[in-house]
């Protein structure tokens, strides 16, 4: 990590409208490689709507999203694609009766010959697919198995592989710890640092768990009702006062201020 690398994705005053609903309000992220940027909040905090402008899916209505210092507006996810950013969504994108191989190169199939004679090279395929996840630490004994075979923390570390050998600059997580028992989330937990930290991949992990999030990230912002309610560095921030912030932190002192009011007499 380096923290004076050049931003990969810069955003300023992000906003993002639907009519008279305001989703997003002056969102600022700065996305850089080798960095796990964590972007917390409760459902309805905006979280979906920043990735998904972020990924290609919408167009932000306000402010500058800039990548590699040029400003860009993406109108499709294969626009942000081709500029190296990729999402893993919930549902990663995995057909789960297709071999472990099949899925890796979905869509992205290799071929050989020509005309008549092309078919798909299942050898190269089968060879890279075992290569890259063996660099992640997945050792499979057969890419032949259906990939649903695989427990749900190896099916996101199969997607992060997939998504880091088509040449992803920043990867977007969203909420991949989130169906996971302890020992899965762990495990995709330590293949994202990895991503980051070997691969010098820009990641943007989605959470709500701050505990994840502090585990693994090198900066964090809180979404609240589509604002940033925090925005801190790891050397400037415990995982109390990350949790605090996720509570609701000034909102939560208040609360509790009302809370601890003396009763009125005769109440």
């Amino acid at each position: 990590m380096s923290e004076r690398s050049a931003p990969i994705i810069q955003l300023t005053d992000i906003g993002k409208s639907y009519g008279n609903i305001s989703a997003l309000r002056g969102v600022s992220m700065t996305v850089r490689s080798g960095e796990v940027t964590c972007v917390l909040g409760d459902n309805g905090a905006g979280k979906s709507t920043l990735i998904s402008i972020i990924a290609g899916l919408r167009e932000h209505s306000t402010g500058t999203y800039a990548v590699d210092g040029e400003a860009v507006t993406f109108g499709s996810p294969r626009e942000a694609l081709d500029r190296g950013i990729s999402a893993v969504y919930q549902t990663l994108a995995l057909v789960p009766l297709l071999p472990i191989w099949r899925n890796f190169f979905l869509g992205s199939e290799l071929t050989i010959g020509r005309g008549p004679f092309r078919r798909l090279d299942i050898a190269s395929m089968w060879e890279i697919t075992d290569r890259e996840l063996r660099r992640m630490g997945i050792h499979v004994a057969d890419l032949d198995q259906p990939v649903g075979t695989l427990s749900g923390g190896q099916r996101q570390v199969v997607a992060i592989a997939r998504a880091i050998h088509f040449g992803a600059r920043v990867l977007i997580l969203d909420e991949p710890t989130a169906a996971l028992g302890v020992a899965q989330s762990g495990l995709v937990l330590r293949y994202i640092a990895q991503a980051a930290r070997e691969h010098g991949t820009g990641v943007i992990f989605i959470t709500h768990n701050p505990h994840h999030a502090y585990m693994v990230g090198d900066h964090f912002i809180i979404l609240a009702r589509g604002e940033v309610e925090l925005d801190a560095a790891r050397d400037g921030l415990t995982l109390e006062n990350l949790m605090f912030h996720m509570a609701g932190g000034a909102g939560l002192n208040a609360l509790q201020h009302e809370l601890n009011r003396p009763q009125p007499q005769g109440a």
